[in-house]
């Protein structure tokens, strides 16, 4: 019973060492996110609330926190609420089997990228609930984009995917990044480290993809109707997305906590910095994009993915099983290099 209750505790402590500092990432990310898009458009960007306003999140936090959460008359009030809940307990399970280093890792699973391709599949139900039990016509239509939005593109992801499985043989995560202590992904497979950076965009409804939130056409999409914490909780889901699509691209296609170069005073430095500057990076391109790119219309989203990125990434599984039964003599890091 005690050695029961100990393991309860020791994963309780764990879960919270996962989940504390996510949330403190997401509110800096927005924090970041404003100060990177003011100094690119030449603007101050919040300056007020502690020190160069990087206390403005916590600051907009505790605002949601005290308003009245206004529920409409009409609304289907039970789905309406969940709705947010099932966004942001998906955008926190996922972090369950991500490594931060080596052994630093939830749960490691040897199907971790299967249970992150279903957890991140299984995203579009919180926005389907939200933009129906509205009852609002922006809502509704909001939902709708996005979740033909995030069936599209999950496509493409998941044969980019397939080509890293291929050339690793696993579905553990550890294993996937330990195969690159020679050369990182991004060289050989550098076309699908684009295209899964683009897809990375259109499945989190980041600019120029983020026509489910459209503030021109349908005020702000499938969350017009919230308030005070359901917003909240939403902004909290969508970031934790976005910072948990970064971190795959990271994992799948710049080694992970693998230091960039066989330089042995880079390994003095602990993985979790290496990983950590990564992510920044990645975080970066997507402020970046936001601050530089127009929106695209939804004719051209659509086309994009079904036209061009799956018949792409399609043909570059085949390339790619390809090239590594024709070279199977080979050493694999040799194949790589060919």
């Amino acid at each position: 019973m005690l050695e029961s209750l100990n393991y309860i505790l020791l994963t309780l402590l764990k879960i919270l060492a996962v989940v504390v500092p996510l949330l403190l990432c997401v509110a800096f990310l927005t924090v970041i996110e404003r100060k990177v898009m003011s100094a690119m458009q030449r603007r101050v960007g919040p300056n007020i609330v502690g020190p160069f306003g990087l206390l403005q999140a916590f600051a907009d936090a505790l605002k949601n926190i005290v308003k009245e959460t206004i529920i409409p008359s009409r609304a289907n009030t039970i789905i309406f609420i969940v709705a947010p809940i099932l966004t942001l307990t998906l955008s926190l399970i996922g972090w369950a089997v991500i490594p931060f280093d080596k052994g630093v890792v939830l749960t490691d699973l040897n199907v971790g990228m299967l249970y992150i391709f279903a957890v991140s599949s299984l995203g579009v139900y919180g926005i389907i609930m939200a933009g129906w039990s509205s009852n609002s016509k922006y809502a509704f239509l909001g939902a709708l984009r996005s979740a033909a939005q995030m069936i599209s593109y999950e496509v493409s992801i998941g044969l980019i995917i397939i080509n890293v499985l291929l050339c690793v043989g696993s579905l553990n995560i550890t294993k996937i990044v330990m195969a690159q202590e020679n050369v990182w992904f991004i060289s050989p497979l550098f076309p699908l480290f684009i295209m899964f950076f683009i897809s990375c965009l259109a499945e989190t409804n980041r600019h120029p993809f983020d026509l489910p939130e459209a503030e021109s056409e349908l005020v702000s999409g499938y969350n017009v109707e919230y308030s005070a914490m359901g917003f909240t909780l939403f902004f909290i889901g969508e970031y934790g997305n976005i910072i948990l699509m970064s971190t795959l691209n990271v994992l799948l296609f710049m080694g992970g906590w693998l230091p960039p170069l066989n330089i042995p005073i880079f390994y003095y430095l602990p993985g979790v910095f290496w990983f950590g500057l990564k992510l920044l990076f990645i975080l970066f391109l997507f402020v970046w994009v936001r601050a530089a790119l127009p929106r695209y219309r939804y004719d051209q989203l659509m086309r994009l993915g079904w036209k061009i990125f799956l018949p792409l990434s399609l043909g570059w599984v085949v390339f790619t099983a390809g090239i590594l039964i024709a070279f199977d003599w080979l050493p694999r890091d040799l194949v790589f290099i060919i």
